[in-house]
Parts: C-alpha cells; structure tokens; sequence
C-alpha cells in the first residue's frame, strides 16, 4: 500500500507547485531507486489533464558516461534533451542520490564541460526560464544517514518538511519581500564575516513551494559590484561529488579576490570557470521551520531556519544583477547562537539577529508561527 504522504505529497507538486493545466506537457525525472513518488506524481498528471513523460537515471551509470564523453558527445547530448525540454511546459525532478560522492572522482575538466555545455542550456536557461519547475529530494538511507538520523526518522523528518502548508508561509513571506524591494545598503556580519553590498532596484522574490520542496527563503542579488568584505560559511557544500568545508571569501568591488577551503585549490579551480563564477548571483534569507542543521544537501541547507546563502555564479532573471556563469552555488551560513550568531542590517536597521527577525512585520516568518 501506498504511503498517503506520498499521494498528498504528488499532489502538492502537481496542483500548487506546477499548477498543471490539461494539455500541458510535464517531465518527471526521477535519479534514484524509489519509483512510489513516480507513479503518483503521472497518476496526478493524468487526473489534471496533463501528459506526464518519465526519466529514470542512474548515476553509476551517469557517471560512466562523463568519465569517458568527448565534447562533442556532451554537446549532442545537450541538444537532444534540450529540444525534449523544449516541448514541456511542466517539469519535476526528484533527486534521490544513493551517493552523493558519486561524481567525486569525475575529472574537473568533464564536469566543468558537462556544467557549461549539458546543465547551463538545458536547465539554466530552458528549464528555469522557459517552464513551470520543481525540483525535490526524496528520503532513502543514504540522506538519512548525512542527517545523522534514523531511516524512519528521516522520513517522518522529509514529510513534515515537504509537506509544510507553504500557502501560509506564501503571506508571511510578503513583508520581507517588500523590505527588501525597498532596501539599499546590506550588512552582514557573524564570526568571521563583515560583509557589504548593495539590492537596490534588484527586487526580491518570495519562494513558498513553487520551485523547491522544501522551501522557505526570499532570495535577491547583490548589485554586481557593490560586494566588499569577507564572508567565511558555516555549512559543508558538495559540488560535483566533492564536500567543501570552512569555505572563506574575500571580495573587492563585487569580486571573489581569495578563496580558501579544506581544498582550496579545487574550490579556485571551480570560481575560474568562467568570469562570472567569481561574482555573486544571488542572496537569500532562509527560515523553514523544520530544517534546523545542515545535511549536506543544498536543497533543505539553503532553507536552514536562521540562515542565509550568498551564491558566486548565475543570477536568476527574476532578480538580474547581469552576472552569467555555468556554476550557481548556493552556499550557506547559519546566524543561530549555536552556530556563532551574527546579525543582518537593512540601510543600518537590523532586522534579524542571531537568526531570529526583530522587527514586527517579519516576526511571522519565526519557526514558532509558520509550524
């Protein structure tokens, strides 16, 4: 029998998050094992009217074909899914890797081309502009244990998460969305980081369900010169297979001047893939109320209650501060006590402060009132 989270969980990314139309095209692609999500996600579908189509990968398998892809494989493999993306107007991937080192040992050249060539115009600039997108994990043991829990617990974890009322959370987040359309100058500052920079005319946008599960940030981006100061990131990050650690940036008019890391010069060998690497594409405030520490895995460290990512890389078009790069690499520092605190100041006011909103308009956004 079926798990009734599950089917509620379908139902949630095919009703709210994509808002599937009958006629519409969709693309479930599925990495991993588990196949349940799967068949509600096409029976939910199918109940809108719409036409799912699905790909199931295998990384292992994926893996074999990078190792050995010549460019011009890559560029025709980049060609082919790019006109199946063309077609759909709906799109859900479920990430459930079994090993989230798979690609470590992935020559940085292959990746760096698989990122340019297959990710930057397939998903970046088809997938994220051109279609209704979300994109999830999926509990299995290999999250569980990056969580540091048990498989059951983990799954109670994940649905309690990802099946959050996000339509609430939606009207919380309007006060520190028009904020920060209001807002210059950003300070931030926490041990280690004294950083600086503008979002003027940048705008912000609120992220409430609609692209990710789970979610729970308003992101914007820093004007692309304006960034001076240090940040120095709390949470580990796995990028292409390989877990950065103790990641410290110094910037000069908006650019990554030094970079150091448990593998700093792999980390410089990533910021020099093209000009724009080196520049921030995006900053977020996240405050999902159940995701509390990180488990190296972006999609729920960048929603960390009391955190903040500030992204080198892509800017998103819906807050465009020009920068374009084939990396977008969301990394993240946590402001609660435990983790060292620190404060955000919007034109010299604080707003919050060891990760918890001090003004009254955005103390709804709290974990205590969004659970």
């Amino acid at each position: 029998m079926r798990d009734p989270r599950i089917k509620q969980l379908a139902k949630n990314l095919v009703g709210y998050s994509i808002d599937v139309q009958p006629g519409e095209n969709v693309l479930i692609e599925m990495y991993g094992q588990d196949r349940e999500l799967v068949k509600s996600l096409v029976e939910e579908v199918y109940a809108k009217g719409g036409n799912p189509f699905v790909e199931v990968i295998d990384r292992s398998v994926q893996r074999i074909m990078l190792k050995g892809a010549s460019q011009s494989l890559i560029e025709q493999w980049s060609e082919h899914d790019l006109n199946r993306m063309k077609n759909m107007q709906g799109y859900i991937g479920i990430r459930a890797y079994d090993n989230v080192n798979d690609m470590s040992d992935v020559p940085e050249k292959q990746m760096n081309l698989y990122e340019s060539l297959y990710r930057k115009p397939v998903h970046s600039e088809q997938r994220v502009k051109h279609t209704k997108w979300v994109v999830l994990r999926f509990p299995n043991n290999s999250m569980a244990q990056l969580a540091n829990m048990s498989t059951e617990a983990f799954e109670d974890f994940y649905f309690d998460v990802c099946n959050l009322d996000y339509g609430k959370m939606d009207l919380a987040q309007d006060p520190l969305a028009d904020l920060m359309r209001r807002t210059d100058k950003v300070r931030i500052v926490s041990p280690g980081t004294d950083l600086t920079f503008s979002i003027k005319n940048i705008g912000a946008e609120k992220c409430s369900g609609q692209r990710n599960i789970p979610d729970g940030e308003v992101f914007s981006a820093p004007v692309r010169d304006s960034v001076n100061g240090t940040i120095a990131y709390n949470s580990p990050s796995v990028y292409n297979g390989v877990t950065f650690e103790n990641i410290k940036f110094r910037f000069e008019n908006g650019k990554i001047v030094e970079a150091t890391s448990n593998d700093t010069k792999r980390i410089n060998e990533i910021l020099d893939m093209d000009e724009g690497a080196r520049y921030i594409g995006e900053f977020a405030i996240g405050f999902n109320p159940y995701i509390m520490k990180p488990m190296n895995d972006i999609l729920f460290d960048e929603k960390i209650a009391g955190s903040l990512h500030f992204t080198p890389g892509q800017a998103y078009e819906e807050t465009d501060n020009g920068n374009r790069s084939a990396v977008h690499w969301d990394l993240v520092l946590i402001q609660r006590p435990e983790y060292g605190g620190g404060e955000i100041y919007f034109d010299d006011v604080l707003i919050r402060k060891d990760g918890r909103f001090v003004i009254p308009e955005l103390e709804p956004l709290n974990p205590e009132n969004l659970k």
